[in-house]
């Protein structure tokens, strides 16, 4: 099966192409058909599994044949997501596929400053991507309208009812047209989410898929505490007492990466990076580079990372922590192939203890937590950040601005305070509850 099997149209092929996409996964497979024949969609699909591409394809696909321009501005579709990280990953992705489409697009989300997004809306969108909390808050200043959505997507439907987003969905619900499209995708499909979609939806086809793999067994999970100044230099060491060892480090944003190769070359350590604001070229050269050990360190962002082939790693780092906990399980699937042994070593800082909770939230499992000698951090790495069931208070009303859930949790980075020992190994006990895995993906899928 190929993308050009399914009738996409040739810009998007054109693009899927140069990004070196060419075989669609199985949620692709099984829903870009039935979206593009219009009908309603329920998605069975955890982070992971390409779904983005799955709704994102068939939706441009069916806004490209609109020839006219759009004068009235306003959003031809609407993709809502329970978090800025995902909002903005979204985003990305779908400029990314529509280069060679006259498409405007807008991710709206809190902790953004008002100013920018209310300029963008007004010079005209045609798909907007939104966390329902900033949506409404748009809604009610009047700078959005919602009344040529032609495509709604609910993405992450289930962890956006976990954070309380119920009343904030059902008032946009009402706002948007009747006569549209509707996709909705989730990872599970509990009654109270069959319920909202038997409310909206119009006899809505399913498709279900899994996770395309699990974490490895054979893969050790390490955390090393260090402040956040002096991450280069224990990275430097880590790779320079394995110099047999070929490495792959991921970092949270393209000018990091960048000054991060430069580092690590004035230390001797051979390095290159692929990022977004890398060409195809560019990439494809880096990876050769890699895999024929004229590097030894592959330097990336998780977007630029995706479809990597690169067998017998032994070794992953985490220089940052990803911002979506699922993105950890897609990093280290990078390694412990095959049955193969691997190590997923973090450099954990100060203000990343919570985002440390939250992996383990997602591995079910521990994370051992070892102080480097000489490496000592200046303060705890905090990790009891408490896990509330947000489903208990989902219908008590409309949820924070800053899309965080209710309950009482905190944001990212700001847990409870819990401390590390220096010297001492630390076992993080792993939280109770529903996890769910972001497997790695073949070579040439895509997200």
């Amino acid at each position: 099966m190929t993308f050009e099997s399914l009738g996409l149209a040739p810009a998007l092929l054109r693009a899927l192409s140069e990004q070196g996409y060419t075989s669609p996964t199985p949620i692709q497979v099984q829903a870009i058909p039935l979206v593009l024949a219009g009908h309603d969609l329920l998605g069975g699909a955890q982070t992971g599994t390409g779904k983005t591409a799955a709704f994102g394809l068939p939706l441009l696909n069916r806004l490209s044949k609109q020839t006219a321009p759009n004068a009235s501005r306003k959003p031809r579709a609407l993709i809502l997501v329970p978090t800025r990280e995902l909002a903005v990953q979204v985003n990305d992705s779908l400029r990314g596929y529509a280069k060679h489409l006259r498409m405007n697009f807008c991710a709206i989300f809190g902790g953004a400053g008002m100013g920018p997004q209310v300029e963008t809306l007004r010079r005209g969108v045609d798909v907007l991507v939104a966390t329902p909390g900033r949506l409404i808050d748009h809604m009610e200043r009047g700078t959005v309208k919602l009344d040529e959505i032609e495509v709604l997507v609910l993405d992450e439907a289930d962890r956006m009812l976990d954070m309380g987003f119920l009343p904030a969905i059902k008032r946009i619900l009402g706002r948007v047209p009747a006569q549209r499209q509707t996709l909705l995708f989730s990872a599970t499909f509990e009654s109270q989410l069959k319920q909202l979609a038997l409310q909206f939806m119009r006899d809505p086809k399913q498709v279900q898929v899994a996770a395309n793999n699990t974490i490895a067994q054979t893969i050790s999970h390490v955390a090393h505490p260090v402040d956040a100044g002096r991450k280069r230099d224990l990275l430097i060491e880590i790779i320079a007492k394995r110099p047999a060892d070929q490495v792959l480090v991921f970092g949270r944003t393209k000018h990091g990466c960048n000054r991060l190769v430069e580092q690590l070359d004035a230390a001797g350590l051979r390095s290159v990076a692929i990022h977004g604001n890398k060409s195809q070229a560019q990439r494809q050269k880096a990876l050769r580079d890699f895999k024929g050990n004229r590097a030894r360190v592959l330097v990336a962002t998780d977007v630029a990372a995706r479809g990597l082939d690169i067998p017998d790693l032994p070794l992953v780092i985490n220089f940052d922590l990803p911002m979506v906990a699922e993105d950890y399980v897609h990093r280290i699937g990078r390694t412990g192939r095959n049955g193969s042994t691997g190590e997923a070593l973090s450099l954990v800082s100060h203000d990343e203890g919570g985002l440390l909770r939250q992996i383990q939230h997602v591995l079910k499992k521990d994370v051992e937590m070892v102080v480097v000698p000489g490496y000592e951090p200046s303060r705890p790495i905090r990790l009891d950040v408490a896990i509330p069931n947000p489903r208990n208070n989902a219908g008590a009303g409309r949820p924070p601005r800053n899309n965080a859930p209710r309950g009482g949790a905190r944001p990212h980075g700001q847990p409870a305070p819990r401390h590390a020992h220096a010297g001492q190994r630390q076992r993080a006990g792993a939280p109770a509850g529903r996890g769910g895995g972001r497997g790695s993906f073949r070579d040439g899928s895509i997200a």
